[in-house]
């Protein structure tokens, strides 16, 4: 077995969200401690890492709880940085790889950066006959949203290979659906894409999405 990837000293980046491998995760970066770090990951061609929140706020605020997140990630890589006004980036990012952390540090300034192990991305698992529906209504919730986006959004519409695959569509579902962020970040770190997507079909079925 080959031993896995490690990247030392990634910035992290405290989030409501989860990223998912794949999903398209936009920002308004402000903070003094987080525009630096995307300028210089973007600059370096670099990745930067996504943990949920689990205690704390996105943004620091005077007396609030300290920042606590999960110890597994996705890996943000920037397709787009715009500075639209001084003190202010937006940035589209992808998720890549997840990771784990196996150390973490604060420095002076705020920022969080952690040592982590990249953990081994989704095999590639066909859809089976009894989770068809999953991708197939999963086509046409994209095909809409990018007709109502003109194009111009996140949404793209899925190729006929993406949509033949467990760990894609669970991913592309688990962004959509109104979960709370605890259940996202238990279904991100599911190593079994086949059983990542029946979970999905279960919750599809018990909210009428089929019917």
């Amino acid at each position: 077995m080959p031993q896995p990837l490690t990247l030392t000293s990634l910035p992290l980046f405290p989030l409501d969200t989860v990223l998912f491998p794949g999903g398209v995760l936009a920002l308004r970066v402000f903070e003094v401690r987080y525009l630096d770090m995307v300028r210089k990951c973007r600059h370096a061609g670099a990745p930067f890492g996504v943990v949920a929140l689990t205690a704390g706020h996105e943004v620091r605020r005077a007396g609030a709880p300290a920042e606590q997140f999960h110890d597994m990630g996705t890996l943000a890589t920037i397709e787009q940085m715009q500075a639209p006004q001084p003190g202010l980036i937006t940035l589209q990012c992808r998720g890549a790889a997840r990771f784990r952390i196996t150390r973490r540090s604060h420095l002076p300034h705020g920022l969080w950066v952690a040592d982590v192990e990249q953990l081994p991305g989704d095999p590639h698992v066909p859809v089976p006959d009894d989770l068809q529906r999953t991708a197939r209504v999963l086509a046409q919730v994209l095909t809409s949203l990018h007709a109502r986006e003109a194009g111009a959004g996140p949404h793209a519409v899925p190729t006929p290979e993406q949509l033949q695959d467990c760990g894609w569509v669970a991913n592309r579902w688990c962004e959509l659906l109104p979960l709370p962020l605890d259940r996202k970040q238990r279904l991100m770190t599911l190593d079994n894409p086949l059983v990542r997507l029946e979970l999905v079909g279960d919750m599809l079925e018990r909210m009428g999405i089929f019917l």
